[in-house]
């Protein structure tokens, strides 16, 4: 008797899902890091990917690292905390590269300090980077996506979206401004088919945390407290990342998938 259910594998391999060929990525702060590990994944998966930027050095250098992999990739370099360079810069990559499919807004500072000696223009630097570049790139960005009725964006998030931890108060706060602005652009760009999804990375080795690998206190202390028992390699946050920019995410709108070895998950 029919069950009246069609078996994804019969109309569509499964995995297609996640096939990210002639589509079109830009990855805030793409050069290094989170950033480039994403970037990597995506072009994994066969789109063509777009990495930004301030240091044109620095893009150039992963732009070779990249094509050394088989990537296609351009670069864009813009300054992602302001608004009319975000403008232009989105403008002229979808002029000269094409439509952008799928944005990742990656880039981000951290700032450790107290909080009640915490610099103001710390303060300044860190919410403009983490929050305010959110808003222009995926405006900008979104611009162009309504009139086609379809496209993928990704904030990076942080485990602090959820926890905290001494001395970053502000950074937390910042990465729980961007699981809300997540949610809150996921409600409004939802009905143009644009889905619009958080990823939040546990602590993952990189240049930029090499001090805490370093730190042989610190890594036993992440050790016991992450269920998974060790740090992140930047190369399991590729999965997810190419589930939320690819066809597979189709319905998922709005979430935020920690990618975090279990610490969210464990007191």
């Amino acid at each position: 008797m029919a069950s009246g259910i069609t078996l994804l594998h019969s109309t569509r391999p499964a995995m297609k899902l996640f096939d990210l060929t002639d589509r079109t990525a830009l990855v805030t702060g793409g050069s290094k890091g989170i950033g480039f590990a994403l970037a990597s994944a995506l072009g994994w998966a066969g789109a063509t990917v777009v990495i930004n930027g301030r240091d044109t050095d620095r893009l150039a250098e992963a732009q070779q690292a990249l094509q050394a992999q088989g990537v296609t990739v351009h670069t864009a370099a813009f300054d992602v905390t302001d608004a009319d360079a975000v403008q232009a810069g989105v403008a002229r990559i979808e002029a000269t590269v094409g439509a952008i499919d799928i944005l990742v807004n990656n880039a981000g500072m951290q700032h450790r300090a107290p909080f009640a000696e915490f610099p103001l223009d710390a303060w300044r630097r860190l919410s403009a980077t983490n929050i305010d570049s959110v808003l222009f790139v995926g405006q900008a960005v979104a611009q162009h996506m309504i009139p086609r009725g379809r496209g993928k964006i990704i904030n990076v998030c942080s485990v602090q979206s959820e926890l905290g931890r001494p001395n970053i108060a502000p950074y937390a706060a910042s990465k729980g401004a961007v699981k809300m602005l997540t949610k809150g652009m996921a409600i409004d760009l939802g009905r143009h088919g644009i889905q619009v999804n958080g990823l939040g990375p546990g602590y993952f080795k990189t240049e930029l945390t090499q001090a805490l690998v370093d730190d042989d206190a610190f890594s036993t202390w992440l050790a016991g407290r992450t269920p998974a028992g060790r740090w992140g390699d930047v190369d399991e946050l590729a999965g997810a990342a190419i589930f939320l920019a690819s066809d597979a995410s189709s319905f998922v709108s709005g979430h935020i998938l920690y990618v975090d070895g279990g610490i969210t998950a464990s007191l």
